[in-house]
């Protein structure tokens, strides 16, 4: 599980790193971030995390603005000195909300919340995130328009999707690109995840077109695929690891 710490004190984002591996060993915190700023720049750049530990009050302002320009779309566990607010935090999707300093077993709990997802705590949007998509709201085929016709496009025969200057496309088989109306975001409940994989904020891969893997810097991947003209496909280093593992499942 990948998950990322918002956190302004240096000192107490390392001690609940820590604390993590101790309580948590399977989740990987991918990124530290101190401020608002930089947190909402983090959430639009990145693939969205599993989980999200939140400070409320950062370097520059409250967490909470970053929630309000950023859809984010997996649990958050709050940790602040102060304890009134609460409510608004369980505004967003708070699933927890843990007073610094924090304890062993009260992260514990939290975490089994993660874990869980008792229906009886959570509210219903974190449920259809969090619960893995149904086949029957997976989406077997694609309309496209070409020219004055309409056509069906098979999910097997896309080889990836990808989004370029505010559009989307999508990549087939036989080599030919199509505009479709949907968001790469909108996309990923809709499409399996066993066989797409979201390498970045511009691409969605099949597990048939990762077939020229490339090493690249800073334990980055970049992948060719013939027929697209963008050379820089990398693989974010964040993901490097969960994209292997999804490869060799």
């Amino acid at each position: 599980m990948r998950v990322i710490i918002l956190e302004d004190e240096s000192r107490a984002a390392s001690y609940l790193e820590r604390l993590m591996a101790i309580v948590a060993p399977e989740m990987a915190v991918i990124a530290k971030i101190e401020s608002v700023r930089n947190g909402i720049k983090y959430l639009k750049e990145n693939p969205m995390p599993d989980l999200i530990f939140s400070d409320i009050q950062l370097a520059d302002g409250l967490s909470f603005e970053i929630y309000k320009q950023v859809t984010v779309t997996c649990p958050i566990i709050f940790t602040t000195a102060y304890d009134h607010y609460a409510i608004e935090a369980f505004k967003t999707n708070g699933i927890d909300y843990l007073l610094k300093p924090i304890e062993e077993q009260r992260l514990n709990q939290a975490l089994e919340k993660v874990r869980h997802f008792s229906p009886g705590f959570l509210v219903e949007k974190i449920l259809s995130i969090t619960n893995p998509t149904s086949e029957k709201n997976q989406k077997s085929r694609f309309m496209v328009k070409v020219g004055d016709k309409i056509k069906s496009i098979p999910v097997e025969e896309i080889m990836i999707f990808y989004s370029q200057e505010k559009a989307t496309y999508i990549y087939t088989m036989d080599k030919r690109t199509y505009n479709i109306d949907y968001t790469l975001d909108q996309l990923e409940p809709l499409i399996n995840s066993l066989t797409f994989f979201r390498i970045n904020r511009k691409y969605i891969v099949s597990i048939d077109a990762c077939t020229n893997i490339l090493a690249w810097s800073n334990s980055r991947l970049r992948l060719k695929f013939e027929g697209i003209a963008d050379q820089d496909i990398i693989i974010a280093r964040e993901r490097v690891q969960d994209f292997k593992n999804w490869l060799d499942r």
